[in-house]
């Protein structure tokens, strides 16, 4: 069987060729996809600053709902300050050190702020911290006094140098440099223990939210019982560990798990990858099965008389399903191995632009494994089986006879229970798209995009029948004077339906895939604009990004400025919010605002119930939508774990439309306190009177603090304040409409390639070749013209219900460019992968076309 399916696939070589481009293009995606999914579930961070720590004590900063990942909590959850002692006397230790981190900046001889680490809100920390970093360089002696700092080998300062140092939101302060501190991510500004304690708010006799408290505590071994691998000793030390922290929450790092405690919001970033992966798999397999189907099929069309003949000779249904079966998966085998190195770099390059976006820390490497591989090869021959036998299976199971009298020509009448199925699947599709209609969040409108594409499937099925009848209506209305090459055109698409649709599908799902997908972005992020224009009363904000967060005492400051009517800070963070659907518990992270009731002067959040004034104490502001659908109305108390793990029940105030521009849920200042990484403020909203005097004197504000910086609260007409998930989609559609045209190409050059004997025919019975390439140009365009007037309806369903969902019209928010590109694109596409083909098939001589067949 595996020689006769290689010398068959041997005398087909162009047709497969659509086939291993299919599998080939396929493969890479999966692979991509395959290698993110993987890198969230086990990739590692550096041990970055903790570097010399052998083992790690710090709190779980993932939230774990029942029967689901973990959801990454970003802000510091703290560790009590006694917890250092008692590790400390273990056996084998010598060092505990208890690490905090809080902002900290130096301002240089300009008054200009100078980030000294990598995250300004972490920079500072106690001298003792030193002693967690891997082969740390001192040059200098270690600060002793209230005004003494060590910094980085590369901050600049000398030993003995005096330095302005920002820290915690303090006023800038002058410091003398004792030290200076030369190892692998050593920047920052290192205080003396005591000092760094009362700066950050840790010391055990202050009354903060944090009082007492440390970020993790890092453990130091001795040589002897070092934590490198296979060090039994070490592991010691890490067993008793666990056993004085079990039934605490705290969770115990060594090795390359000690990344992980560096910077919650780093890492963080595995769940992003893991959500990219899921939400990417789900697309990427449908188009990909559909573009493999479609390959198949339109090959396994040009086999039929060979699989006939077979049946004619005494072959069985089972045998030629599995002849045509063992020829695909070989042809498939031969491209799964470039297909599958290309998904690896196509990862990488992916990982380096959501690096550069700033969606990944660069630190974050991706995890190369042979899992992806190996998925990638189950699914892809799993899909080339599938379909193979699907395309064979009418030619194996008909009378021999029948089998070879059909082998010229098409099936009368189209399949009517694939043409049923295909029609429920569009009208399926249309009663999908109507949920922007019924939930105005980013889920909502990504079922656009999905009922789109299963529309176009949907086409595809029912394509046949369609087309047939829509070529019956054309041939009906051709007057009798039509040219000789119109009527052969018309009659082609009436005769070969199954050939033709087979080709309008593929390219209708283009426009289908491409419109949808893109005008969801560009709607969404519309909609999101607009309600943020509209709801963000102030005309400037105030912000400090060098110094981690606004210092104390800019409130008061821009309040006094004249001109100045309103000002009130706000703040971002990440809540999970607990609640039940269908009666089962459910969980989803979603980002919250951190507002007071001063909020009201200079943001309008669309309120409908209730109000903000009352957003005090342990309360917050829900958006209408998650109100409908969590059963969270005005008075209602909600569950929700905060950005550091703290549980808290909290009473809704106030119900409002714009969720959008503002997210799901707003925080009172009272209940997000001492549950964010710093308890600074990030900006400030200032309302003023609209006239320059007041712009200038906030700008004048601003320019005598150093690291402080005013802007507008102008959305970017350019588009440069788009979050990085729109530019990661974007990217998305690119690459995935390289992969469908290059498939939709290579299919079409072989259902060309396939029609030799065809064109062979016509011109023995006297048509010209300039008749030939008229009638193969006339049906090119039947083929654009269809392609896009069934993407275009199949499209405009789902986008008139999200625009009038998401706007309040019945039409998408877009760039006007895109529906000519993707008309251009079409017509090129349909009219070169005919032309060039068939220019080639007419230069064989006709006797030598009907030979090769």
């Amino acid at each position: 069987m595996l020689h006769l399916a290689l010398r068959m696939a041997a005398h087909r070589i162009t047709a497969l060729l659509a086939v291993a481009c299919a599998v080939l293009g396929g493969a890479a995606l999966i692979t991509t996809t395959g290698v993110l999914a993987e890198s969230g579930l086990r990739s590692q961070l550096p041990p970055g600053r903790l570097g010399g720590a052998d083992v790690v004590v710090a709190a779980d900063q993932e939230f774990h709902p029942s029967g689901d990942l973990p959801v990454a909590l970003p802000e510091r959850a703290t560790v009590p300050g006694r917890l250092v002692e008692r590790l400390a006397a273990l056996p084998g230790v010598t060092d505990a050190v208890g690490d905090i981190g809080f902002p900290a900046a130096l301002v240089d001889g300009r008054g200009q702020a100078v980030p000294a680490g990598g995250d300004p809100r972490t920079a500072g920390h106690g001298w003792s911290s030193t002693k967690l970093l891997a082969d740390a360089r001192v040059t200098g002696r270690a600060p002793s006094g209230a005004h003494e700092v060590a910094v980085g080998a590369g901050a600049g300062p000398a030993v003995g140098e005096t330095v302005e140092v920002v820290a915690n939101g303090r006023p800038a302060a002058s410091y003398r440099v004792t030290a200076l501190v030369g190892a692998p991510d050593a920047d920052g500004v290192y205080f003396a223990d005591a000092t760094a304690a009362g700066l950050a708010g840790r010391d055990a006799g202050g009354t903060g939210p944090r009082a007492g408290t440390v970020d993790l505590v890092g453990l130091r071994v001795d040589e002897g019982a070092g934590s490198g691998a296979g060090s039994g000793a070490g592991e010691r030390v890490a067993d008793a560990v666990r056993a004085e922290v079990a039934g605490t929450g705290l969770k115990v790092a060594t090795g390359a798990d000690r990344g992980d405690a560096v910077a919650p919001g780093v890492g963080s970033a595995r769940s992003l990858l893991i959500l990219l992966a899921g939400s990417l798999g789900g697309i990427v397999l449908l188009i990909t099965g559909f573009v493999v189907a479609g390959a198949l099929g339109v090959t396994i069309a040009g086999q039929r008389r060979d699989l006939a003949l077979m049946r004619a000779v005494g072959a069985t249904p089972q045998q030629i399903r599995r002849l045509a079966a063992a020829q695909s998966t070989v042809v498939a085998a031969v491209a799964l191995v470039p297909g599958v190195a290309a998904g690896y770099l196509l990862a990488g390059r992916f990982r380096e632009l959501l690096a550069d976006r700033g969606v990944l820390p660069a630190e974050l490497p991706l995890t190369v494994g042979p899992l992806p591989a190996l998925a990638t090869l189950l699914l892809v021959v799993a899909a080339v089986q599938l379909s193979a036998r699907c395309a064979a299976w009418r030619t194996s199971r008909m009378p021999a006879t029948e089998a070879v009298a059909e082998s010229r020509s098409e099936p009368r009448t189209p399949s009517r229970t694939r043409t049923g199925a295909g029609l429920l699947l569009m009208l399926g599709a249309c009663a999908l798209s109507a949920v922007p209609l019924l939930s105005r969040t980013a889920l909502g409108a990504s079922v656009t995009s999905i009922a789109g594409i299963l529309a176009a499937i949907g086409l595809a099925m029912a394509g046949p029948a369609l087309v047939r009848s829509a070529g019956e209506a054309a041939v009906r209305r051709l007057r009798p004077g039509a040219a000789a090459p119109t009527w052969l055109a018309l009659a082609n698409v009436r005769a070969y339906a199954l050939r033709l649709s087979g080709v309008v599908g593929p390219l209708a799902m283009g426009v289908v895939f491409v419109l949808t997908y893109t005008l969801t972005q560009t709607t969404v992020l519309a909609a999101t604009s607009d309600d943020t224009r509209t709801g963000t009363l102030a005309q400037y904000e105030l912000t400090a990004p060098a110094l981690g967060g606004l210092p104390d005492g800019t409130l008061t400051a821009v309040r006094e400025v004249p001109g100045v009517r309103a000002a009130a800070a706000a703040r971002a963070t990440t809540v999970v919010w607990e609640y039940e659907e269908l009666g089962e518990p459910a969980a989803e992270s979603a980002p919250a605002t951190i507002l007071g009731p001063d909020a009201r002067d200079v943001v309008d959040l669309g309120v409908t119930d209730g109000g903000l004034d009352r957003l005090t104490g342990a309360t917050v502001a829900v958006s209408a939508e998650a109100a409908r659908t969590r059963g969270a109305g005005l008075g209602e108390r909600i569950r929700l774990v905060l950005g550091d793990g703290a549980r808290v029940d909290a009473r809704v105030v106030a119900v409002y439309d714009r969720g959008l521009g503002f997210g799901p849920v707003v925080l009172s200042r009272e209940l997000a306190a001492g549950h964010t990484t710093t308890g600074l403020d990030q900006r400030a909203l200032v309302r003023t009177d609209g006239t320059s005097a007041a712009q200038a004197g906030l700008s004048a504000l601003a320019a005598d603090r150093p690291g402080l910086a005013v802007a507008g609260t102008a959305p970017d007409a350019a588009g440069a304040d788009a979050p990085p998930e729109v530019w990661i989609n974007l990217a998305l559609v690119v690459v995935l409409l390289g992969y469908l045209l290059l498939s939709i190409a290579n299919k079409l050059v072989a259902a060309t390639a396939q029609r030799r004997t065809e064109i062979a025919a016509l011109r023995l019975v006297g048509t010209t070749p300039r008749q030939i390439l008229a009638m193969m140009r006339r049906e090119a365009a039947v083929v654009a013209a269809a392609s896009l007037a069934a993407g275009l309806a199949l499209s405009a369903v789902p986008l008139a219900l999200l625009g009038q969902g998401f706007l309040g019209h019945p039409w998408p928010a877009g760039p006007a460019w895109l529906l000519p590109a993707v008309a251009a694109t079409v017509v090129a596409t349909a009219y070169l992968t005919v032309e060039l083909p068939t220019r080639h098939a007419l230069r064989t001589p006709p006797a030598d076309g009907l030979r090769a067949a």
